[in-house]
């Protein structure tokens, strides 16, 4: 039995891998897979608080942070990171806007690109994102299905990738990658295809920040 524990603000995200009979994992992996779909599928927008662990391989926490998360379909997203730091990831569907408050520094890059390397693949919803991951095993625990995935190509950012379904909706994802650092997310207030101000995924820079990157005008000017 694995053991993963960790002490995130305002919750215990204690993560177990227990070894269970072969059935049950079966139908774990059963059970993963029509979630997984139905969240690929079904879920149109996404609203969330998010609490975010960074774990070194010897199980310690060495980053903490905290935020919110909305998902447009598709493609958009906006990720503000409130704590410790402020910093503001904007995915408009053609590129994603990174802004670092402090540094008053912005980083521009086409999203099709930077997605290809990011767990934000997943969140995204790409109708293919299915055909870029092979399902390793899956369980069950304390009323949350987990199932692990396994990313086909070594260009992604990570190694493995564990997604916890509670009472049907994903709100758990543990990242792993191959320094055996973990990534640890919890979703908080989820709201399920409730509308979201479309204004939220324009990003325009402040005229005090550097700009770092081209940003692409249209699909035929990413390279």
């Amino acid at each position: 039995m694995r053991r993963l524990c960790v002490a995130a603000p305002r919750a215990v995200a204690c993560f177990m891998l227990a070894i269970a009979p072969v059935s049950v994992l079966a139908d774990a992996v059963d059970d993963g897979r029509r979630l997984l779909d139905e969240f690929l599928t079904g879920v149109h927008s996404l609203a969330a608080r998010f609490e975010q662990s960074l774990v070194d391989a010897d199980e310690v926490i060495v980053e903490e942070s905290s935020g919110t998360l909305q998902i447009l379909r598709p493609g958009q997203f906006r990720w503000a990171y409130e704590r410790p730091y402020e910093q503001l990831l904007v995915a408009d569907g053609l590129n994603v806007w990174s802004y670092d408050v402090d540094l008053a520094q912005v980083t521009v890059k086409p999203q099709q690109d930077v997605l290809q390397n990011t767990p934000a693949l997943i969140l995204s919803g790409a109708a293919d994102v299915t055909d870029q991951f092979d399902v390793v095993d899956g369980f069950e625990d304390r009323g949350t299905v987990w199932l692990r995935l396994r990313p086909r190509s070594s260009q992604h950012g990570f190694n493995t990738v564990e997604l916890g379904f509670n009472a049907d909706r994903l709100d758990r994802m543990i990242f792993t990658d191959s320094l055996g650092q973990s990534t640890l997310i919890a979703l908080f207030d989820l709201q399920i295809n409730e509308p979201i101000d479309a204004s939220l995924f324009r990003f325009v820079p402040p005229d005090d920040a550097d700009v770092v990157g081209r940003p692409a005008t249209s699909a035929a000017n990413i390279p």
